[in-house]
């Protein structure tokens, strides 16, 4: 289904109410409008890669909007839909968690993941992890079976064992363009400490060496969520965790925003974006899209990646300082649209 088919159908949907009584009234608590957005990554594929390689991630995009925008339409509360919409990415080799994450320096993966729920500030996350195939559902059970925020490595592993979850050899996340990526940032490596005579060298931002996967939701109860799921940083060492499973950083929601982040995890920390957003709103009286514009384009430094966003009312927006990030968003209003480079 092409996206103008589908951006059809929702502007109706929107305009007439999706069971079929007249739209309400936008506002926090109308018990009709509902949001989403979701994101595969900051660390998109070069703007003049084949076009139909292109296309497979808007595919891939559109059809996890539009099955976020049936679940809100029929009600479903903001945190299963954003469980659900990542647990898609998840499986989905073309992006960087799940099945299609990337590899640490030894040829191995470790997953990180984290849920918010804004309207209680419940929230769970889990890092490390290697044989736990939906990391963002260990992450809900964290945040619903315990009385922790975040599990980390063997603890991780061993709570997923107790739970139940499905697992899978570490090898089952293998792809091969993700293999090819890890040789040319290795060789990079190797070469770079060579001419510094062994000296450590930082990492680099190779193209498509990271990125994330993310949902943020406000449902028909004006109740928000957010999700965030990772493989993290392609080569990376002795067990780094970057910002996805940290919450205020990577992902965050409470009763102003929800935010979901992709980009260089370590910047996103130091400078707790995610909930930045949120408590310049709280705090600063600035919109949704004051905040994310201050944040990204004049906090972050250019190149460090992006987030979506959605608050109380309503309002969507995702905005980046890199190339393109993989980004959707759709609304009861009618708004349906999946980008990869347009701004």
């Amino acid at each position: 289904m092409q996206v103008s088919r589908i951006a059809a159908m929702f502007f109706v949907c929107g305009m007439v109410g999706c069971a079929g009584s007249p739209k309400a009234k936008p506002g926090l608590g109308d018990g009709a409008q509902w949001a989403i957005a979701i994101h595969g990554g900051a660390g998109t594929l070069d703007r003049n890669a084949p076009a139909e390689r292109q296309q497979e991630y808007r595919d891939a995009l559109q059809a996890a909007l539009m099955i976020g925008c049936e679940r809100l339409a029929r009600g479903d509360a903001a945190v299963d839909v954003c469980e659900a919409i990542v647990v898609l990415f998840e499986n989905d080799p073309h992006f960087n968690a799940g099945k299609g994450a990337v590899f640490n320096e030894k040829g191995e993966h470790e997953l990180d993941a984290a849920i918010m729920d804004g309207s209680t500030l419940r929230c769970g996350s889990v890092a490390g992890v290697r044989t736990v195939k939906s990391p963002i559902q260990l992450a809900r059970l964290v945040m619903e079976k315990t009385r922790h925020v975040l599990l980390m490595g063997d603890g991780a592993e061993q709570f997923a064992t107790l739970m139940g979850v499905e697992r899978v050899p570490n090898t089952y996340v293998d792809t091969e363009a993700r293999r090819r990526v890890l040789d040319e940032v290795l060789r990079e490596r190797a070469e770079q400490e060579k001419a510094q005579k062994g000296a450590f060298v930082a990492p680099q931002r190779p193209q498509w060496t990271d990125g994330t996967v993310g949902c943020v939701v406000r449902d028909q109860r004006g109740h928000l969520a957010a999700a965030t799921s990772t493989g993290g940083l392609t080569g990376k060492r002795w067990g780094r965790v970057g910002d996805s499973p940290i919450v205020g950083a990577g992902n965050y929601a409470d009763a102003f925003a929800a935010v979901s982040c992709s980009g260089t995890g370590e910047e996103f920390i130091r400078n707790t974006v995610a909930r930045s957003i949120s408590a310049r709103m709280e705090y600063g009286g600035q919109s949704l899209e004051q905040a994310v514009d201050a944040v990204v384009f004049h906090t972050l430094k250019k190149d460090d990646g992006g987030l979506i966003a959605v608050d109380r009312d309503g309002n969507l927006t995702a905005q980046y300082n890199s190339e393109g990030m993989y980004r959707g968003l759709a609304d009861s209003k009618g708004r349906f649209e999946v980008r990869i480079f347009e701004n």
